[in-house]
């Protein structure tokens, strides 16, 4: 069995992980960076949005006047307790600084911003509302301003992030392994990390490599939006691996940092963890499957908010939809339409079994089918088409469009009877509401169920307990976790963009302190 080795060796090449090879680079250390795939990991697939504010370039180039203090207090109500408010404050702070730094390894952002709410612009649009930041309840207790800041190419953007932050990574010298899978970490008598053991086709035949990396690519994207698809890719993918792979065995002389995204691939973590969020479309790539958490409780780390996962049930674009009432299968309110797709996926989850209808009348169906188009992605438009066509019943009156979709016929006309008196008793913001008086009435079915036409992207947010100051796993010395596969930020509660900037803020902090080897665990007060 062959060894390599390197001070920091990182394992994982999405956001995260490259975040930290550069950093751990800048501090003088040789940095190894292994991934299963050829780089990328979820983030490549993404939409390469990060949340950033408090006066970023951007910001000032569109004329929004954002502050730290304005954005902690928006965080502080989406996320809760999951970090200190001394790391969210720090996080806030060093936001602009994050966005700069990104532009300094050749990632490029802009300040156009997007007039209208969406999840997602098009490609006019690199600056928007991607949280609930101009919902009700949020708006009157933090200053809105739009954060969502898109890295600035065509359509999802995630792919430039990474091939920007990949190709800076290798001019600071790190070496990339792709190709090689980590099973498990190597540890001393006295319990530290030392190293990582591997399976890599490093020095298999160039054909055997070449068709790895095609499938493997092929079954991240398109294979991401057709699940059937990636599961037979993979397993192509993992019969090359059983054939061709060997082991490596690579040694860590100051750190080994886990990157490896989060679990959502992998079913059996999220029956045992999450069991109400199945039908959805995985999020990520199929190393997504947990195994960056697992190697780092078999040597004694711990983890924490596995139990929650983020389910984007967005209703925009278009932005015509804001306007319509979301119902559950008793026909009464779900909650605040203009909320964040997550927030409302959650809340469909929790409380209703998925299910939910969004109830429009005749002059929103009519601006949706004008705006649709040009307010979003392809994906957007194809997602419209089926929204206005299968899915959707229609009706002359309240009642009768809900006999027709099967949903409670008197708590829709008593919901009905309740929002046209106003105001919005579920808080959505006056400008968003709409009359609803215009028949005939449209219930569109916005379930979360598996379904192609429609679906419902999840991923989770859940990992590793690290301290705060350094990103050491608790409990483990010479080990580190960042991104997806560590408790973050956004562990708690997740808007567009807040995984993507998790994961340069801890990537990077977890690589400094790696180079530094400066795993300081006995900080509880300091451990999230």
């Amino acid at each position: 069995m062959d060894e390599f080795g390197a001070d920091v060796v990182i394992i994982g090449a999405g956001a995260a992980g490259v975040c930290a090879a550069i950093e751990a680079a800048d501090a003088g250390a040789s940095v190894l960076l292994v991934d299963r795939f050829s780089g990328g990991g979820a983030s490549r697939v993404s939409g390469g949005v990060v949340y950033a504010g408090g006066g970023t370039p951007q910001q000032r180039a569109a004329g929004v006047d954002d502050s730290v203090d304005a954005m902690y207090a928006y965080l502080r109500m989406e996320t809760g307790d999951v970090v200190s408010e001394r790391t969210l404050r720090r996080f806030c702070e060093e936001s602009a600084d994050m966005v700069a730094w990104l532009e300094r390894q050749g990632v490029p952002f802009e300040g156009s911003m997007c007039d209208y709410k969406t999840s997602y612009p098009s490609n006019k649009h690199y600056l928007y509302y991607s949280g609930s930041e101009l919902s009700g309840g949020f708006r009157d207790v933090a200053k809105p301003a739009p954060r969502g800041h898109r890295v600035k190419g065509p359509g999802t953007s995630g792919k430039l992030l990474m091939k920007q932050l990949l190709a800076t990574a290798r001019r600071r010298g790190v070496r990339v392994l792709p190709q090689t899978q980590a099973m498990n970490l190597i540890t001393d008598d006295s319990g530290n990390v030392t190293g990582v053991l591997t399976r890599t086709l490093r020095d298999a035949p160039p054909w055997v490599r070449a068709r790895h990396a095609r499938l493997a690519d092929w079954a991240a994207k398109p294979g991401i939006y057709v699940p059937a698809m990636r599961r037979s890719l993979h397993q192509r993918v993992e019969r090359i691996e059983r054939k061709h792979a060997r082991e490596l065995r690579i040694v860590a002389r100051r750190g080994v940092v886990l990157a490896a995204g989060g679990f959502i691939v992998n079913r059996a973590m999220v029956r045992e963890h999450a069991p109400a969020y199945r039908g959805g479309l995985d999020l990520g790539t199929a190393a997504d499957d947990g195994s960056g958490i697992r190697m780092g409780v078999e040597v004694g780390g711990r983890t924490a908010e596995l139990d929650r996962v983020s389910a984007w049930r967005f209703l925009t674009p278009p932005s015509a939809f804001l306007g319509g009432l979301l119902v559950g299968a008793d026909g009464r309110r779900i909650i605040d339409e203009s909320r964040y797709g997550a927030a409302i996926g959650e809340r469909m989850i929790a409380e209703h079994g998925g299910r939910g209808w969004l109830l429009v009348d005749e002059p929103i169906v009519a601006e949706a089918r004008r705006d649709g188009r040009k307010q979003g992605q392809w994906f957007a438009t194809l997602q419209l088409r089926y929204l206005l066509g299968k899915g959707r019943v229609t009706g002359g009156t309240i009642e009768e469009v809900a006999t027709r979709a099967g949903i409670d016929p008197a708590g829709l006309a008593a919901t009905y009877a309740e929002y046209q008196r106003g105001p919005d008793p579920a808080g959505k913001p006056a400008d968003f509401a709409r009359p609803l008086d215009t028949p005939p009435y449209s219930l569109i079915d916005v379930s979360v169920k598996p379904n192609l036409g429609y679906p419902c992207p999840m991923l989770t947010l859940g990992g590793l307990v690290v301290d705060e100051d350094t990103g050491a796993v608790a409990g483990v010395r010479g080990l580190y976790a960042a991104g997806r596969t560590a408790v973050g930020i956004c562990s708690r509660s997740y808007v567009s963009g807040l995984s993507l900037a998790d994961c340069v803020f801890s990537g990077r902090r977890a690589g400094l302190h790696g180079a530094r080897g400066t795993d300081r665990v006995d900080k509880n007060e300091n451990v999230f």
